[in-house]
């Protein structure tokens, strides 16, 4: 009687916290990037942000949402690919808006020109859209095709995880092409960081594809490399490099 009554008490609990879980899931992996955006916001500057941030994860979301429909898995994870692409269209748009307001080089980029020297870096956010919408449906209809076949689906899966697990990289990268930090979110790589770690332990837990497990060790340890960064940066900052005034550097701006 004893044992029944305590599980008639947990069975809700138990329901609770995995809704809890579940939720944390779906809306957790865009938290990281609300201080970053109100700092972007704020400053009038996307300098210490990396686009490229944005171009993995929208890569990576398509891509798990295509491997969905080859294999399914937990539904929260489905709805967190939607919520994070929406999420980082707003981020690419509030960085494009402030980029362009703050350019002197009035000369229009656009996605139509294929140039690739400019890749990623156009004038108007209906660029980004329409090369997000360009490889999605290109790459839907590969998986239209090949659906049926276990060796793509399970590739498209391994290809969503391996573009996600480098979702920090071109931070990481920035960051140590300027050998700085400045700009940056230190609570947006903290929130990547606890949110990724309880990411993983969430795949581990709930039997999730091997890929997911992989891709979640491998983004905590981008993580703590970059935070690795801005203790290193901040202990030795850069020096300036003076340099002489010259009629034609308002120009090279």
């Amino acid at each position: 009687m004893e044992a029944e009554s305590l599980a008639w008490l947990l069975a809700p609990l138990h329901r609770l916290v995995s809704w809890g879980a579940a939720g944390a899931m779906v809306f957790g992996g865009v938290v990281p990037y609300i201080p970053q955006y109100r700092h972007i916001r704020r400053t009038q500057s996307a300098e210490g942000f990396s686009t490229y941030v944005c171009l993995v994860l929208l890569v990576a979301n398509i891509l798990r949402i295509l491997f969905w429909f080859g294999r399914r898995f937990e539904s929260p994870l489905l709805w967190q690919s939607i919520i994070m692409i929406l999420t980082m269209l707003l981020m690419l748009k509030l960085c494009t808006e402030v980029r362009v307001a703050n350019e002197l080089n009035i000369k229009r980029r656009s996605f139509a020109d294929f140039d690739p020297h400019h890749f990623w870096h156009w004038s108007s956010f209906g660029d980004y859209v329409q090369c997000v919408l360009a490889f999605a449906g290109v790459a839907a209809y590969i998986t239209y095709l090949s659906i049926d076949s276990t060796l793509f689906v399970e590739t498209l899966g391994f290809l969503a995880v391996l573009t996600e697990a480098m979702l920090g990289l071109p931070q990481l990268l920035r960051n140590q092409r300027h050998r700085s930090t400045e700009g940056m979110s230190i609570k947006m790589v903290l929130m990547w960081t606890s949110g990724d770690t309880f990411k993983t332990a969430y795949f581990l837990l709930k039997g999730a594809p091997l890929q997911f497990s992989v891709c979640g060790l491998l983004q905590v340890l981008v993580d703590l490399a970059i935070l690795g960064q801005a203790y290193a940066f901040a202990r030795h900052p850069q020096k300036p490099t003076p340099h002489a005034a010259h009629p034609a550097s308002a120009k090279a701006l």
